[in-house]
């Protein structure tokens, strides 16, 4: 096992990032963040707080916040990477000349990469090379967790032996950690989750009722299955807590990015002027049209999915969306 003088560098400056430190640095593991913006590093330096992401939650003084993005990795054992979906490649292309086949990478980035239709281990693969690599998800709104709110999670490898090494580094008496070999359905249940969430959130918005988000949870899963299954993963993992438990609290939570988007949705708002005003990133919009065209792609049925699509990139009215999945070819339950 490794010792708790194993350096941590985190890539990514969000809740969850902050969070993630916060956490290492409390189970005494050095730790150093990192984010792109570097007036904003320098403001959190100051407030020991990440004012936008995590207000109210202090940052102990023994993260040390880092500018330098290459100095950072260089000096450290283990690097997270949680930096948005969207712009993860062009990031870690930055990091071009740097050395990253020594380190252990701990994805905890959820989504699917438009046009290639990556996972985000694949995406990382493809810029940095082989590298020894695991991904970490589940039921982690990044506030509970840094409140030390009892959490579960699981973190997949195709190396067991990598995910027992950071299942002890992560684990605190309320982080439990689990273990698993199915990197393709952890990702993908993580990933695709969001999507199912902006539904929820669009319910919510149009004031629908606990049979209609129940409905969605359910029909929505058996989605996230299909074309999970179509892809490569296996069913049962979806059970799990990168599955039906991150798919529960995503949908349910007031916390949750992506349920607030579908609700000011449902709500009559526009999705341009709703993503302009926000400050963190709702990755299942990007996800939607990945999934979407995926699903398409591998003849997958994602009746949810497709409205979703049509909602955000098409200006599709929200209760129209609802009245053609209502009324759909009567069938038997699958």
């Amino acid at each position: 096992m490794y010792s708790r003088k194993a350096r941590i560098g985190i890539l990514g400056d969000g809740g969850w990032g902050t969070t993630l430190a916060i956490l290492m640095a409390k189970k005494g593991y050095p730790v150093g963040l990192w984010g792109v913006f570097p007036e904003y590093l320098e403001l959190m330096r100051g407030k020991r707080e990440n004012v936008k992401f995590l207000p109210g939650i202090k940052i102990p003084q023994s993260v040390k916040i880092i500018k330098d993005a290459e100095f950072l990795i260089a000096a450290s054992d283990i690097i997270i990477i949680a930096i948005p979906s969207r712009f993860l490649r062009n990031i870690l292309k930055e990091f071009s000349t740097v050395n990253f086949k020594n380190k252990i990478i701990l994805s905890v980035v959820k989504g699917i990469e438009n046009d290639t239709y990556l996972r985000m281990s694949e995406v990382i693969k493809d810029v940095v090379g082989k590298v020894k690599l695991a991904v970490l998800s589940g039921p982690s709104i990044s506030y509970e967790v840094a409140r030390r709110i009892p959490t579960a999670v699981v973190i997949a490898s195709k190396d067991m032996g990598l995910s027992r090494k950071l299942q002890y580094i992560f684990s605190t008496d309320k982080f439990r950690v689990y273990i698993h070999s199915d990197v393709v359905g952890v990702e993908l249940g993580g990933a695709l989750k969001n999507i199912i969430a902006i539904a929820c959130g669009i319910s919510d918005g149009l004031s629908f009722g606990t049979n209609t988000k129940a409905a969605l949870l359910n029909r929505g899963m058996l989605e996230i299955m299909r074309l999970g299954i179509a892809l490569g993963a296996k069913p049962e993992t979806f059970w799990g807590l990168s599955g039906i438990g991150d798919l529960i609290t995503t949908c349910i939570s007031p916390y949750g990015r992506n349920r607030w988007v579908g609700e000011q949705i449902g709500k009559g708002r526009k999705i341009k002027q709703i993503l302009a005003g926000m400050e963190m990133v709702a990755e299942g919009v990007w996800t939607t049209k990945a999934a979407y065209e995926l699903s398409r792609r591998k003849r997958v049925e994602m009746p949810i999915t497709e409205q979703i699509y049509k909602v955000l990139y098409e200006d599709k009215n929200p209760r129209q969306a609802v009245k053609e999945l209502m009324t759909r070819r009567l069938k038997e339950e699958q």
